[in-house]
């Protein structure tokens, strides 16, 4: 099964350096940064294939990609000891930013995730 989404985080990363194709510039670099022992907070990178399928699916992501980011969300929050839910819930939550890590902008899919 191909993996679209790379898990990194306390001090383990799915990626690598030499994985600037699958993950792009910042992608492979915060992998990286996180297998050295870092402090990076935790997080995920959507791999350059999630990306090809979403424009091969006309703007859509493939169920098996959603249900990747689905399961890296969860282990996001429970890396961050903290749920991205609505402040007005009162639960503690916690922030997630996104940004393109490939070669190229990838707008479209930045919004759709």
């Amino acid at each position: 099964m191909t993996q679209y989404v790379f898990f990194f985080g306390g001090g383990k990363a799915d990626g690598n350096k030499d994985m600037k194709d699958t993950l792009g510039g910042k992608g492979a670099g915060l992998a990286e940064m996180t297998n050295a022992g870092l402090p990076v907070p935790p997080g995920f990178t959507i791999s350059t294939d999630a990306c090809n399928l979403y424009y091969e699916q006309r703007g859509k992501l493939t169920p098996a990609i959603e249900a990747e980011i689905t399961t890296q969300l969860k282990k996001l929050e429970k890396a961050a000891g903290a749920t991205l839910v609505a402040p007005s819930t009162g639960a503690s939550s916690c922030t997630a930013a996104a940004a393109s890590t490939l070669p190229i902008a990838v707008v479209a899919l930045t919004r759709s995730v």
